[in-house]
């Protein structure tokens, strides 16, 4: 096979991941594989690994009947995670063996005591689920409590599957997830010069969805030919995380290209390998290396705007904030101080959509605030 057709093969494995989720999710609970699904970006996805299971990050589905999940959380939370809870309460695919949730934001925590909840009072058939309380603050005492949290996850999915995780099994895990983590910053690096960024964030949310030694091979596999660069003005885009590639898309066909970005689904996403395949290399890990974005200060969201725009060469920065996830909103004012570039604040935008209404005012200098 010429090495084209490898990278197209490769390039449409990753697209098809992305538009459908679960895609390998079916084909793993088909072999009699179990799949745990998480709602997290800290989640300690190496422990799933390692229990033999899949593990699946959930996404809200622009379009999705939220009719039944309204009716808990309707106005409570971001449209994203009233969406994640109507998945749960009417799957789409394979029924998931166990659930983990972190706590990553405000959110994710609601929609745990949400479930718990309806678990009590039997409201609602749901899969077993387990809360990770992973923590981000700096200092030894926050390390500790982390590892005593791995450490109940590890005991969680060891009973679950009947037999206690091995450090073979850990250690093997560990190093299927650090290759993912590579091909990934591989993509980081070369993005802006060779994809739309549509393309790229298809490509980071197929890593979410597929077994990560096989997402490792297919990312590296897309990316051994040096691509195109896109037409478009390059833009960095800031704010609520994204699903799907959705906004990019619109933004794109407007004649912008995304460039980079600073949410939990795109390059916010990297982190460094874990140094050592134990649960407490683990805690390490995931207390020093992994921040969510609601973990991060105004600065420092500031200087990854400036940082950003700069690597990605972008003309134009963009904050784009959901309806019910104003927090962004807080932050702009020194992004828009810092970052090098015209910019521009579109607040309560409706979920997985975007009013592009009065971004041709980038073109100018000063900052503008625009509501769909």
């Amino acid at each position: 096979m010429a090495p084209s057709d490898t990278t197209h093969r490769a390039a449409a494995a990753l697209r098809a991941a992305h538009d459908d989720p679960l895609l390998h999710a079916r084909d793993w609970a088909a072999r009699g594989r179990p799949v745990v699904g998480y709602v997290g970006a800290d989640t300690p996805v190496e422990l799933i690994t390692a229990a033999g299971a899949l593990p699946v990050r959930l996404t809200g589905r622009p379009g999705r009947d939220t009719r039944r999940a309204r009716a808990y959380l309707d106005g409570a939370v971001d449209p994203h995670t009233v969406n994640l809870l109507a998945g749960l309460l009417a799957p789409e695919g394979p029924a998931l063996d166990l659930l983990v949730l972190t706590h990553d934001c405000d959110a994710s925590v609601q929609l745990f005591h949400t479930l718990r909840e309806l678990r009590r009072i039997r409201a609602e058939e749901l899969p077993p689920f387990h809360f990770a309380d992973l923590l981000h603050l700096p200092g030894e005492a926050t390390h500790r409590y982390n590892l005593r949290g791995l450490r109940r996850l590890a005991d969680q999915l060891g009973a679950w599957r009947g037999a206690a995780l091995t450090p073979a099994e850990l250690e093997e895990a560990v190093a299927a997830h650090n290759a993912a983590r590579a091909a990934r910053r591989e993509l980081r690096g070369r993005r802006a010069a060779e994809l739309s960024g549509a393309d790229a964030l298809r490509w980071y949310t197929a890593g979410t969805v597929m077994p990560p030694g096989l997402y490792a091979r297919t990312l590296t596999e897309a990316l051994s030919a040096p691509g195109t660069p896109p037409p478009g003005r390059p833009l960095f885009l800031s704010g609520s995380a994204h699903d799907t590639a959705a906004v990019y898309d619109t933004l794109e066909a407007g004649g912008w290209r995304v460039v980079g970005d600073d949410h939990d689904s795109g390059d916010s996403a990297d982190q460094p390998p874990v140094a050592e395949p134990t649960l407490e290399g683990l805690a390490e890990h995931y207390t020093r290396e992994v921040r969510p974005a609601t973990a991060r200060t105004a600065r420092e969201r500031a200087g990854a705007a400036a940082a950003g725009a700069k690597e990605g060469r972008a003309e134009a920065f963009l904050c784009y904030c959901r309806r019910h996830d104003d927090a962004h909103r807080w932050d702009f004012p020194a992004q828009r101080a810092a970052a090098p570039v015209p910019s521009a604040l579109l607040h309560d935008q409706p979920y997985g959509e975007i009013d592009t209404t009065g971004l041709d005012t980038l073109s100018a200098r000063p900052a503008t605030e625009v509501a769909s």
